[in-house]
C-alpha cells in the first residue's frame, strides 16, 4: 500500500516535505544556528541557501511598510504632533 498515491500526490518524496519545512523556517526569521538546528545539519552551506532563498521576501516586508507610512502621512492632519521622534 501506498499512501502517498492513494492521497493522490503521487509524485510527492519525503524530501519535498523537508525541503518545505526548512523554507517555512527560514521565513520564520530563524537565525543561522536555530535553522541549522532544525535542519540537523552542522554545516552553514544548507541553512544559509534556504535564507538566502526567502531573503526575497524582505524587500515584499519593506515595501509594505512603507506604503503604509506614506497612507498615514497623506492622511495626517495632527502636524508635528503625530511625528515619531527617535528614543534613546
Amino acid at each position: 500500500m501506498d499512501v502517498v498515491k492513494d492521497m493522490g500526490l503521487s509524485g510527492l518524496h519525503f524530501h519535498d516535505l523537508r525541503h518545505t519545512g526548512n523554507m517555512l523556517a527560514a521565513a520564520s526569521g530563524a537565525g543561522l544556528k536555530d535553522l541549522m538546528a532544525h535542519m540537523g545539519h552542522d554545516n552553514v552551506r544548507a541553512a544559509m541557501i534556504y535564507q538566502h532563498a526567502v531573503r526575497g521576501a524582505d524587500k515584499l516586508i519593506t515595501d509594505a511598510i512603507d506604503q503604509q507610512l506614506k497612507k498615514r502621512d497623506e492622511g495626517d492632519d495632527d502636524g508635528p504632533a503625530g511625528a515619531l521622534a527617535p528614543v534613546g
